[in-house]
């Protein structure tokens, strides 16, 4: 059901936000080795969308910095968690550097568990 008018999605849709909620449900479950905060809240995922048409699920990321000695880890981590999920036939992990990260894209949760707030 849509929650913003209460109209019920078309079936695909319907597929296409249940797909991407998963996403970022699992998406949540990792943790960059040095910060104490998933990397969703970090701000660190900048796409997550499915393509019901082609069963791809697209997903956009980045890191805190570019040469960030976690990156192979937490692409593989990122990768092992989308592909368990029911439904996508391929996944598009792309890492992008474009907007550049900064603070401000985390949560408000994430900037009060790191202290900046």
């Amino acid at each position: 059901m849509d929650e913003t008018n209460g109209n019920v999605l078309p079936p695909k849709e319907s597929e296409a936000l249940n797909i991407e909620e998963k996403a970022i449900e699992l998406l949540k479950t990792v943790y960059d080795p040095e910060i104490p905060v998933n990397i969703y809240d970090l701000g660190l995922i900048y796409k997550v969308e499915y393509e019901t048409c082609t069963k791809t699920l697209h997903v956009e990321m980045t890191l805190t910095a570019p040469s960030c000695p976690a990156a192979d880890f937490l692409l593989e981590d990122v990768r092992q968690k989308l592909v368990s999920i029911e439904g996508p036939e391929k996944v598009d992990l792309r890492l992008v550097f474009e907007p550049e990260w900064n603070q401000d894209m985390m949560t408000e949760e994430a900037k009060l568990e790191l202290g900046f707030l």
